[in-house]
């Protein structure tokens, strides 16, 4: 008996057509029961597994088109240039200048990302720590675990108005934004701006805002004491009596 011949243009042109299908629907249209029947047809097409919905759905890779972050979606089915979602949120948090919460990951590539993230600390393919009272996930590499850190920390810098998720502007401009506010602002209300903004921050927070705002890290710590110290004069740069006394006379009685 001569063995049964499975065409794979069947299953081409049905994923061109449809560009996603789940494996029960490829083998009824092979009309074959066996799994490895399938993956070996799509093999030879070049196939791609979702990363979202636990890989259960499969396209070829001609009919794909892969966004500038290496993603693309067919009908809120999600698939990713480096795989499973293992490797897509390792590449996210490595090629990011300030690392990812979970939450960020998770909006960026539409799923679930805590257990992967968790597993990725576990094998020592990422790291994190805490910054700002949540888990910020690094690079493992000294050096580019520091800067994405430092970078978070800087960017993290700011009023918490200006931190609005509403609002959608680069880093740059956001920077700039931040340092027209403080020319604004007089000597005192400088310092316990950058104070304020430092006690925020926490560990670190001294030297992360006087690097931003380019002051000496001692009027930072200045401005943090007087505010924890609630030692602030209202209404005034200077205290009391100082300054440039009047030069104007008094008329004689």
């Amino acid at each position: 008996m001569r063995p049964t011949i499975f065409d794979a243009s069947i299953l081409r042109r049905h994923l061109r057509r449809h560009k996603i299908a789940e494996l029960p629907e490829l083998k009824r249209l092979l009309g074959t029961e066996t799994d490895l029947t399938v993956f070996r047809k799509l093999r030879q097409l070049g196939y791609l597994a979702s990363y979202t919905h636990r890989g259960r759905f499969y396209t070829l890779s001609e009919c794909v088109g892969f966004d500038d972050r290496g993603l693309w979606s067919h009908d809120a089915v999600w698939f990713s240039r480096y795989g499973t979602l293992l490797a897509t949120a390792e590449a996210f948090v490595l090629a990011s200048s300030s690392g990812f919460y979970a939450h960020e990951l998770a909006d960026a590539v539409h799923a679930e990302v805590q257990e992967p993230l968790h597993h990725l600390v576990r094998l020592r393919r990422l790291s994190r720590a805490e910054v700002d009272g949540q888990l910020l996930y690094t690079a493992v590499e000294s050096d580019v675990r520091r800067n994405q850190t430092l970078a978070r920390r800087a960017s993290q810098a700011v009023p918490l108005a200006i931190q609005s998720g509403a609002l959608q502007i680069s880093p740059d401009e956001l920077k700039a934004a931040i340092i027209l506010f403080y020319g604004l602002l007089d000597e005192q209300q400088r310092r316990l701006f950058a104070g304020l903004e430092s006690i925020r921050l926490g560990h670190g927070g001294d030297t992360m805002l006087a690097e931003f705002l380019g002051l000496d890290a001692h009027t930072v710590a200045r401005g943090r004491q007087q505010l924890l110290d609630l030692d602030v004069v209202g209404g005034r740069v200077r205290r009391q009596g100082g300054g440039r006394q009047s030069t104007e006379k008094k008329s004689p009685k």
